[in-house]
């Protein structure tokens, strides 16, 4: 079946622009993990489609806020992450958990008239936390956050999140493609017997299959004139699954995996898959995780972070940084290949090209195709 998304909806800013308003905004968004917000005045900052964003523990409790500092608009956070009280260094001014603002010498420097002292705190953002994992949302009226995901999806990413230990170390690729080519890359099991030959799928032989059921929904789907709202965040609760994907041919048996907890005690590769732009993986039957979130910068860029953590340690162990560092060169080749693939088809892509033509057994794409594309065509909103 023929695509329906056209060349300009990988390569055009004005596109880019109006898919941030119409499909970001409103949903939920990925921010980091809650093991690395533990302590009083730890933090994490992130920018989300321009919009610089800290989430702050003020003893025990999380609070998301846009990142600026009201005076001058410097950034109060200035790493990705830390512990540090939410304090601006160009003046001097420090907020509080309700974003309110404390001034110094404020009667002597600054006299603000009392209704624009009135105005003057953080933007705040809803969040929550779903397990370890932390989510804010940039609206005004955020969508409940069951309605973007569905009760299951979040209760599996609840439960097994709960696994993750403390220690972390992340990563981040700055990646020449859009950010749609990876989640289309994610959904497509036929990929890794070619692309990942040499790595990933020496471990996990996954079995592209055509499910009949769901190809034929599709093909209802793609003939429906998509304006329900109700409708339209049904299906796209049904884009966001995850938990065994397919079994392992020689389950991996490290030294370290008698010193974590691990989740269940399946030798199957684990994988999550949130929508829109949230992929969790764990190749090794539960005993480690990588988090990946793939932010959109512009059209023909996304930050990849990437998130590495095993399984919480029954004890303390002394190589434990090693093993994360040894995670991380090993998911580094799978990603790179990837990554190298996306970026090939992200330079082939012109104003004018032609559409791909999809294979049956990739009916759930061209079900999420048909969705995005109403969405982008004003048919209905989040």
């Amino acid at each position: 079946m023929q695509s329906k998304m056209p060349p300009q909806a990988y390569i055009d800013q004005a596109w880019f622009d109006r898919e941030r308003d119409l499909l970001f905004k409103p949903l939920w968004q990925f921010i980091g993990l809650k093991v690395m917000l533990d302590k009083h005045n730890s933090f994490i900052a992130r920018t989300l489609f321009g919009i610089p964003i800290v989430v702050q523990n003020f003893r025990g409790e999380l609070r998301a806020f846009e990142n600026v500092c009201p005076h001058r608009q410097n950034p109060i956070q200035v790493e990705p992450q830390g512990v540090r009280p939410l304090f601006c260094g160009y003046h001097g001014w420090s907020f509080d958990s309700e974003g309110a603002t404390k001034i110094p010498h404020e009667d002597t420097l600054y006299r603000y008239p009392q209704e624009e002292r009135a105005c003057i705190h953080l933007r705040r953002f809803a969040l929550e936390v779903v397990g370890n994992l932390v989510f804010v949302n940039l609206s005004d009226n955020p969508l409940p956050i069951k309605q973007q995901f569905g009760a299951a999806m979040l209760a599996s990413m609840k439960a097994s999140s709960e696994a993750y230990d403390t220690e972390v170390i992340t990563t981040t690729y700055d990646a020449k493609f859009n950010w749609k080519l990876i989640y289309e890359n994610l959904r497509d099991s036929h990929h890794p017997r070619y692309l990942h030959a040499r790595t990933l799928y020496q471990d996990v032989k996954f079995d592209a299959k055509i499910d009949e059921f769901g190809l034929e929904a599709t093909q209802r789907l793609r003939q429906e004139d998509l304006t329900d709202r109700g409708r339209a965040l049904a299906l796209m609760r049904s884009f966001s699954f995850g938990g065994r994907d397919a079994p392992m041919e020689s389950p991996p048996n490290e030294f370290w995996h008698p010193l974590v907890e691990r989740y269940r005690d399946q030798d199957w590769y684990y994988n999550w898959l949130a929508y829109p732009n949230l992929h969790i993986a764990s190749s090794n039957g539960g005993h480690s995780f990588t988090i990946e979130h793939h932010i959109p910068v512009g059209p023909g860029r996304t930050e990849f972070v990437v998130y590495f953590v095993t399984a919480k340690k029954k004890r303390p162990y002394a190589t434990s940084a090693a093993v994360l560092h040894a995670h991380t060169l090993g998911a580094d080749k799978i990603l790179r290949e990837d990554i190298e693939v996306m970026e090939q088809i992200q330079r082939t892509l012109y104003e004018g090209a032609r559409p791909a033509h999809l294979g049956d057994y990739e009916f759930i794409n061209a079900g999420i195709e048909h969705w995005y594309m109403s969405l982008m065509e004003g048919k209905f909103a989040l």
